[in-house]
């Protein structure tokens, strides 16, 4: 098995932890630490630096997409999910029975919440796009301020586009 490494960064809503091995991102979550243990380093995998230095282009505002390698670990029904999650696009909102419905999967939509909170790739398998069907902002393993910050921040970064 591919040794795995870690790099923290402070994010505008707190410190992000990028999972990886030399090959893809295996997690990018948030943490509850108060200060950054893990630095980029010397030994610090390409795809990782990559990484980070995508996600701090999203975080001001100039960038949209990712184009980063990504490995995860999940039931057949979870794959499709996430999958999915990719298809919501920037600075919009599907609701959990949306992605249900995408899956195949009409009745299921606990099952896609359940996926969803499982999802390790924050940020760019876009969990935090989902939203409650009468529009409410429902669960986020990183806190729902981070996930509002993030919603917030897609519009009007998507807004500063178009003008």
């Amino acid at each position: 098995m591919s040794q795995v490494h870690h790099v923290e960064f402070e994010s505008p809503i707190g410190i992000v932890e990028i999972t990886g091995t030399e090959k893809a991102v295996l997690s990018i979550l948030f943490n509850e630490k108060s200060e950054v243990s893990s630095p980029i380093s010397v030994n610090t995998p390409q795809v990782l630096i990559d990484c980070h230095q995508q996600l701090v282009e999203y975080f001001k505002g100039q960038r949209m997409e990712f184009t980063i390698p990504l490995e995860s670990k999940g039931t057949e029904f979870q794959q499709k999910v996430w999958t999915a999650l990719t298809d919501v696009p920037y600075a919009e909102t599907a609701s959990y029975g949306t992605i249900a419905k995408a899956v195949d999967s009409e009745k299921a939509v606990r099952a896609v919440g359940n996926a969803n909170s499982k999802n390790k790739l924050s940020i760019i398998v876009p969990c935090h796009r989902v939203i409650g069907a009468n529009g409410k902002l429902t669960g986020y393993a990183g806190t729902l301020p981070r996930k509002e910050w993030l919603l917030r921040h897609e519009k009007a970064c998507r807004e500063n586009q178009t003008v």
